[in-house]
């Protein structure tokens, strides 16, 4: 299923600025509403429930909360709380987080790829109602159930770029993010490696795939856009920029590639309301795959 998302970053916008956020995205009939977890701005999953509870039909995305900031129990608390609240309305996503900061908490794991080898199947595992036990190089669980499972699990997510963190998420997790900077191609090439890897993997279906893309809009929405990416001669390829036509021409290149929920991701310098009113427009105007506009 193809959809439209969009973002409220927690730099440069407060905790505060979230609500009202959340009820302009809905209004402007935006789907999806993704955050996530910046060290040390503000809590993904308060965050998520508090954007939930202003809101009735919108899907919130973590994309992502940083894997080792927490025992997989304890994540899948969160999820499961948050998902029993509003079903349906979760995307839950988990990545390696930036080391520094991981560094800086004493969090840091020697082996992110094993970390999240461990903890993305017993988080899973827990919120599918299964009692889990486990003696990982990171996860120790010893025959743990939540009291709480939702009634019926989510998609749980992985923030992958290299090709070694491309196929264990795919072997792993049901969807995958993917972060903005990037071209149509390598957005191809990379839904490549996480479906090869989940049919390696021996699971059935394609991996959701989230990709987050750079977007502004207007008449001078081209140099906004690259002027973030200045530092790439191809930066005009890994952006989306200009009316909302336009826009939505890019979207469907990226859902071409094999992108389930192309994520619009504004720049610093722009009126969240405005432009997710934009985003909104653009979900209207991209024609649907399967032939109706």
């Amino acid at each position: 299923m193809s959809r439209i998302g969009t973002i409220f970053s927690p730099y440069p916008h407060p905790p505060e600025e979230l609500r009202d956020a959340a009820r302009a995205a809905e209004d402007a009939g935006v789907e999806e509403l993704w955050l996530w977890e910046d060290c040390f701005r503000s809590s993904a999953w308060a965050a998520a429930a508090a954007a939930l509870a202003v809101t009735d039909h919108l899907r919130i995305g973590v994309g992502i909360a940083p894997l080792p900031l927490r025992n997989v129990a304890a994540s899948a608390m969160e999820v499961a709380t948050i998902e029993r609240m509003f079903p349906g309305r979760l995307l839950p996503g988990f990545g390696h987080g930036v080391q520094d900061w991981m560094r800086q908490v004493g969090a840091k794991a020697a082996s992110p790829l094993t970390l999240m080898q461990e903890q993305l199947p017993a988080l899973r595992a827990l919120l599918a109602g299964e009692t889990v036990s486990t003696e990982g190089r990171y996860v120790k669980l010893r025959d743990v159930a939540l009291d709480w499972p939702p009634a019926q699990a989510p998609l749980v997510y992985a923030a992958a770029e290299g090709p070694k963190t491309l196929a264990l998420a795919g072997a792993v997790a049901d969807g995958v993010v993917l972060d903005s900077r990037h071209t149509v191609d390598e957005i191809a090439a990379a839904v490549r490696t996480v479906n090869d890897a989940r049919a390696g993997a021996g699971r059935q279906g394609r991996a959701d795939i989230v990709a987050y893309v750079l977007t502004a809009f207007g008449p001078d929405a081209r140099e906004r856009a690259t002027a973030v990416l200045a530092d790439r001669e191809d930066a005009a390829d890994r952006v989306l920029a200009g009316s909302v036509s336009e826009v939505a021409e890019g979207v469907a290149r990226f859902q071409a590639a094999g992108v389930d929920d192309v994520v619009l991701l504004p720049t610093d310098d722009v009126d969240l309301a405005a432009f997710f009113s934009a985003v909104g427009q653009v979900a209207v105007a991209v024609p649907d795959p399967g032939g109706v506009s």
